[in-house]
């Protein structure tokens, strides 16, 4: 059995950052990730980066094929400057699968051969996966993708369904309709963007609809299977047909994988690894950071977690997780989409005293001088 100072699970922001920090610092540390295609996390390979970056290229003068191929280029310089960067600290990298044989020893398992390492300090750092709802043929179509599949199709769809409104769904129809797409989003939900302000969800909704992208709202369905090549989308009231159908119907703790029934490791409601105020488990000295510990799904917050456990770990543990306030984000649809703290109907029901100010785009100089009038600021200040 090799023991270490530091275990982590996942090449994510977190996991990554933590590892070559405290390599340099001197501790002998692990950092074991299953994919080769993962080393930088999902912000790098999978999300954020090459997103994007096709929605850069999707505005130039080139082909699809041009466009995934620039894409595909970038990610794999990053993805080999990440590796280089962690196994420059001198972290030892096992590209293999792991899970717990108990609180603290880990079994990792790469082709026949396996292996069991040990630590005080293990971090699990696995992310997050695509929620594949139970509807009859979402799993067993072809031509049905998720938001990693669809970014790299061989040719662009003439029509692409998109199963889901929130920001996955609506970032990849955008970028799929400036590629030349027909493109259709079909929504359980009753209302578009209902964590939104309303009248920014409205615009939002105007503009993407003045694009060409057709969004419908309280759609049920019930099975999806194929005509051929095609995708056949069957809801209560409809069946729609599609080239391509993305299924963004959110993401969920990647934790299957990890065998946590051999430990003490406690879960959430919702499947995610509970933590305190320091991301620690309910087993001293095991850390949970990134999508799996069930916070916000956003690669800064990842890099937050890790300030949060470097502090606990080479600190004075005085950074925790109640310090993390009004927390932005932002979607990218055109006009980009960004949002943080309250909104008006939230500081309602708090009965907190606010003032509200809301100003269109067109009446800011930046408009102008972009050539872009769309848009408007809105703020609610606490009074």
């Amino acid at each position: 059995m090799l023991t270490y100072d530091l275990i982590v699970i996942g090449f994510g922001k977190a996991g990554k950052t933590l590892a070559g920090k405290l390599a340099s610092a001197g501790k002998k540390v692990a950092l074991i990730e299953r994919s080769k295609a993962m080393y930088g996390g999902t912000c790098i390979n999978i999300g954020c980066i090459p997103t994007k970056t096709l929605l850069v290229a999707a505005e130039k003068d080139l082909s699809f094929e041009e466009v995934i191929a620039t894409k595909n280029t970038i990610i794999s310089r990053l993805n080999g400057k990440n590796y280089a960067t962690v196994a420059g600290t001198g972290v030892d990298i096992f590209d293999a699968e792991a899970h717990f044989l108990s609180n603290k020893v880990i079994e990792i398992q790469a082709g026949d051969e396996k292996q069991e390492l040990t630590a005080e300090t293990i971090v699990i750092n696995t992310g997050a996966v695509s929620n594949v709802l139970p509807i009859p043929g979402l799993a067993t179509s072809k031509n049905v993708f998720d938001s990693t599949g669809i970014q790299n199709l061989d040719k662009l769809p003439e029509k692409l369904g998109v199963l889901g409104g929130g920001n996955i769904g609506l970032e990849f129809a955008g970028l799929y309709n400036k590629l030349g797409s027909k493109v259709t989003v079909l929504d359980a939900l009753d209302t578009f963007l209902p964590r939104a302000e309303p009248s920014i969800a409205a615009l939002a909704k105007q503009y993407m609809e003045e694009d060409g992208i057709e969004l419908l709202q309280n759609i049920r369905t019930t099975e999806i299977k194929n005509d051929g090549d095609q995708v056949l989308v069957v809801t209560e009231n409809e069946t729609y047909r599609f080239d391509a159908l993305l299924y963004a119907t959110g993401r969920k703790p990647n934790v299957e994988p990890l065998q946590l029934e051999n430990t003490d490791i406690e879960l959430t409601e919702r499947g995610a690894i509970k933590v305190d105020k320091h991301c620690q488990t309910n087993v001293p000295g095991v850390f949970a950071v990134g999508d799996v510990n069930g916070g916000p799904q956003f690669t800064y917050i990842s890099l937050d977690d890790f300030r949060v456990v470097y502090s606990y770990l080479a600190g004075d543990g005085s950074y925790t997780l109640e310090d993390r306030l009004n927390v932005p984000n932002t979607m990218f649809i055109t006009p980009a989409l960004s949002q943080v703290g309250l909104t008006e109907s939230q500081a309602a029901d708090l009965k907190l005293p606010y003032a509200v100010k809301e100003i269109l785009v067109a009446a800011m100089p930046r408009g102008h001088v972009n050539g872009d009038l769309r848009g408007a600021f809105k703020a609610v200040v606490n009074t």
